[in-house]
């Protein structure tokens, strides 16, 4: 079942930044004691069409000396109290690129995994014009990277196939933590999932129109290294499921409610037609009653399955008016503070 599409507020990105530039290099720590000053030493110093580099560490409750070492290589720190999960350390990286007026926000993570010496490519799009997210894929060209177990790389693959089905848009890899985004991607984002956020914002901001590319990157995976986000695959696979059901459910309400209700209403059906068959070769329903029974109940449940996709279809009307609102209020809010930071 197709949903009429919404009108959304346009999306203002993809246009290449202009005047001095300012770029953030986040970072998300969870004990990362063991490679985080590598990773920052191996940070460049200067970025192509980058005037200025700040770099962020978001350390999400960590119990060993990673703040203390961040803090030694010069980067800026913010700490969670407590574990908070990889998605919450990104919004509140996100929050900080906004307040410092950064034009680009790189993510990259703190065990070494990439090759920091790829930034300069990841941000190339964006500074042309091109793209508003530019995403590292580990398996746009060489399939599976030499050391990434089998089943993390079939789970990456099979999540892959439901966001590009779900957004249209056609990338190799929605799960790589080695990113790009503009200032304009950071405004229009506007999360909920706190255990990771890579699928999530491709979701958001396709959905909303922005251009999203992919490049390839490097990665090295470390024997015996368990990772902080995917260290249980079935966790992971449970929570990145959730994050895009409620995605997909959000911006595409009718579809999702929609296609449930037909699937659920066509099994009920085929049980009628089964009863019907039955009685037109027998003259009776015995002994298929609780068919007919079983059959009903599922027509009912898939009717109000389509109705509640139309209640929905309304109601994000006004969440659509509310980011909106909410765009142009961030907007407003980041760029005075800006400006104010620019004013002798």
């Amino acid at each position: 079942m197709n949903d009429r599409p919404l009108p959304r507020p346009a999306y203002s990105g993809g246009s290449k930044p202009s005047g001095p530039l300012n770029a953030l290099v986040f970072l998300p720590a969870l004990n990362e004691e063991a490679t985080l000053a590598y990773v920052l030493r191996g940070l460049p110093d200067e970025l192509p069409g980058v005037d200025s580099i700040q770099c962020l560490v978001v350390d999400d409750g960590s119990t060993d000396g990673t703040a203390d070492i961040a803090a030694r290589e010069g980067a800026m720190v913010v700490r969670h109290g407590n574990n908070m999960g990889v998605g919450k350390a990104f919004q509140t990286a996100v929050d900080e690129a906004l307040r410092l007026g950064s034009d680009v926000m790189v993510t990259i993570d703190a065990d070494g995994q990439f090759d920091t010496g790829q930034i300069p490519e990841l941000i190339r799009p964006i500074l042309e014009g091109n793209a508003d997210l530019v995403t590292g894929s580990r398996f746009h060209q060489v399939g599976r990277p030499e050391g990434m177990p089998l089943i993390k790389y079939w789970g990456n693959r099979w999540i892959a196939r439901l966001v590009r089905f779900f957004s249209g848009v056609g990338l190799a890899d929605v799960s790589c933590g080695f990113r790009a985004y503009s200032r304009e991607a950071l405004l229009h984002l506007n999360l909920f999932g706190q255990f990771t956020y890579t699928q999530e914002t491709i979701l958001d901001l396709a959905f909303k129109g922005a251009k999203i590319v992919e490049v390839p990157v490097n990665v090295r995976y470390f024997r015996g290294r368990r990772s902080r986000v995917a260290g249980s695959i079935s966790r992971y696979a449970l929570n990145a499921a959730k994050i895009i059901t409620r995605t997909v459910r959000d911006f595409r309400p009718l579809r999702f409610f929609g296609t449930m209700g037909l699937a659920v209403f066509l099994v009920g059906l085929l049980a009628d037609l089964w009863l019907l068959r039955h009685y037109v070769l027998t003259g009776t329903f015995t002994p298929y009653k609780a068919f007919g029974f079983v059959g009903g109940t599922l027509n009912v449940a898939g009717i109000f399955l389509a109705g509640l996709g139309l209640l929905a279809d309304m109601l994000d009307r006004i969440r659509v008016n509310q980011e909106r609102i909410l765009y142009y209020h961030k907007k407003h809010a980041f760029d005075d503070q800006r400006n104010d930071r620019a004013s002798p």
